[in-house]
């Protein structure tokens, strides 16, 4: 079989973890929340900024788990001062507010 005959292979998407809801997704279809070197937590529209990271989906209700039963603050290992919960509870009241009903099974 020639080389032009082979499928392609598929092109890996790399998978994260919503802290809010806990279900795995491609990772450039969450929002990433990061706590910089600095200590600051905030949001990372990018995706590429330095510190650690963790991933919320893009709906309010991954975001009121998130924020409000402390799992955010576990994944980031750090604590939210009020000026960065106030900054991250402004961003999720811009969100949509429906569940998730993406199909989750990566086929």
């Amino acid at each position: 079989m020639s080389k032009k005959e082979q499928p392609r292979p598929r092109k890996h998407i790399p998978q994260r973890t919503c802290v809010g809801c806990g279900q795995v997704q491609g990772k450039r279809e969450m929002v990433r929340v990061v706590r910089t070197p600095e200590g600051q937590v905030e949001v990372d529209p990018t995706g590429k900024r330095n510190g650690r990271g963790a991933y919320v989906h893009r709906v309010r209700s991954c975001w009121d788990a998130a924020l409000g039963g402390g799992r955010l603050t576990r994944a980031l290992k750090a604590t939210l001062s009020d000026p960065d919960r106030h900054a991250l509870e402004t961003f999720a009241m811009s969100l949509p507010i429906e569940e998730i009903t993406q199909d989750l099974t990566g086929v």
